[in-house]
């Protein structure tokens, strides 16, 4: 009993020494990125900064707006892909997949995850742009192939797999009195599953969607292969365009001074557009407890 006592004792300090590390983790991380950009965005100006629209290191200009404009445009296009797909999907994967079919399926999404970005870089390049240039030429539209409707397309599938696992286990944590109670009260499967199911899962899907959303807004590498990494203001989705991360990759192990600076004060608006995004999401989430 007292043995049992003493490990009880000594794991309480392991998991409050795990819980501490991460913490610290965290804000290690918040003070490399404020204190040295901050000091980059007071020199160059925040306005200038976040509002400028060149991007020339060169000529002491360090507009990141062009940047700013690209991430979040493919990131939309991410979500315009892959949201609609993933949650359908996972609804099969729940509802309407057969046995003999799932195991594979759930190895394929799972997978997905497991696939290092440069290699989805390799089959942008390889498979989509080529494709995503036929099909400009069929519209008469000038372009390459690099551009933010291929990134969007290829990020689409590259959030798939976490946006399928959580939908799905927030699908199936669905108590089953609900559908039970829906169907006897005469409702389709189908009604069933879209007015009453995935409105009780939302706060699992709406998780699943923010990972989506952090993964492709966060993404580089495979950027970096066929988004054009062109600093401008993209005036059409088949034009090239380049990221704040992009921008980060490419020109930082060049990078000296104010132009390091700079591009470490990218990552802080970064940081700050993911905390939006999680602050939005908490809100949200609570709004709907409130009218639960």
């Amino acid at each position: 009993m007292k043995w049992n006592q003493t490990i009880e004792s000594v794991m309480k300090y392991v998991f409050l020494v795990a819980a501490v590390f991460s913490i610290a983790a965290v804000i290690l991380i918040c003070f490399f990125l404020f204190a040295n950009g901050i000091p980059a965005i007071r020199e160059i100006g925040v306005v200038k900064f976040l509002l400028g629209t060149t991007w020339a290191p060169s000529n002491n200009e360090y507009g990141i707006l062009p940047m700013i404009v690209g991430s979040l445009y493919i990131t939309a296009g991410a979500i315009l892909f892959g949201v609609p797909i993933g949650i359908l999907t996972s609804v099969f994967m729940t509802f309407y997949c057969p046995k003999k079919i799932y195991r594979p399926l759930k190895s394929a999404t799972e997978l997905l995850a497991g696939i290092p970005s440069v290699v989805y870089g390799f089959f942008g390049m390889i498979v989509l742009v080529p494709a995503v240039y036929r099909f400009e030429k069929m519209l008469d539209i000038s372009g390459k192939g690099n551009s933010i409707f291929t990134a969007s397309l290829l990020l689409g599938i590259m959030i798939l797999p976490s946006i399928i696992g959580v939908c799905e286990s927030a699908l199936r944590a669905v108590p089953q009195s609900y559908y039970e109670g829906s169907s006897g009260l005469g409702a389709t499967k189908e009604r069933t599953i879209f007015k009453v199911i995935l409105p009780s899962a939302s706060s699992g899907v709406l998780a699943g969607v923010v990972l989506g959303i952090g993964r492709a807004i966060g993404e580089t590498m495979a950027v970096v292969m066929i988004a054009g990494n062109q600093p401008r203001i993209p005036t059409s989705i088949f034009k090239g365009v380049r990221t704040m991360t992009a921008n980060i990759v490419i020109e930082m192990g060049y990078a000296t001074d104010l132009h390091r600076e700079s591009l470490i004060a990218t990552g802080v608006v970064l940081f700050v557009f993911i905390l939006l995004i999680n602050a939005s999401v908490a809100a949200l989430k609570r709004k709907q407890g409130e009218h639960a």
